[in-house]
């Protein structure tokens, strides 16, 4: 059985161990190396990217995480786990640090505070039916390089057509919260992504 890391630091994990553990995969929170080397791939999920990337840095994972993706672990992030993810950052801190990886630009909040959460469906590729798509203070992909493939656009309102899903490689990486609801579609497309590599 594939074993798939959530990292729990902060934010949504209990809801995305649960997500896997329907699809069949062993989940288990990642706080320490020793928990991350049994892990086939990895879900970086959402919560406050800044306050993410010190409790990284405090349990000491941030070297051994950003390794790992270097070498080419299968990683899913999630709102904060896009930011987490991304090479670069808009609207970040001075001092935000950030696991890298995925080489597109991300813009923090770009959707407003919380209280301009929304939810709406979105077309992602390679599934057949839209996803009803939550984002809660949500950022969005200002732009990519040449090898990321984007998944999903916003498709109604002021946003439309920004990016919200987007791969490269054996990196993923959604805006809103697929953890959110019953639909385990995102995280199968994940599952069968770690199966592969």
């Amino acid at each position: 059985m594939v074993t798939i890391g959530v990292l729990a630091v902060q934010g949504d994990v209990r809801e995305h161990v649960r997500m896997l553990e329907r699809l069949g995969v062993e989940a288990r929170t990642v706080r320490r190396e020793s928990e991350l080397e049994a892990c086939a791939g990895l879900v970086v999920p959402g919560g406050e990217s800044t306050t993410m990337a010190k409790l990284v840095r405090t349990f000491d994972l941030f070297e051994p995480l950003r390794q790992r993706i270097k070498e080419g672990m299968p990683t899913f992030g999630t709102c904060a786990g896009m930011i987490m993810l991304a090479d670069r950052i808009e609207d970040g801190t001075r001092d935000q640090e950030t696991l890298g990886g995925l080489d597109i630009t991300v813009r923090r909040n770009a959707f407003g505070r919380q209280v301009d959460s929304f939810e709406g469906d979105v077309h992602v590729t390679g599934l057949d039916k839209p996803v009803h798509a939550i984002f809660i203070r949500a950022p969005w992909v200002e732009a990519v390089g040449s090898g990321v493939e984007v998944l999903a656009r916003v498709e109604h309102g002021a946003a439309a057509g920004r990016i919200v899903a987007v791969r490269q490689g054996p990196l993923m990486a959604t805006s809103f919260h697929p953890e959110v609801g019953g639909d385990t579609r995102i995280h199968q497309l994940f599952v069968d992504l770690v199966r592969e590599s």
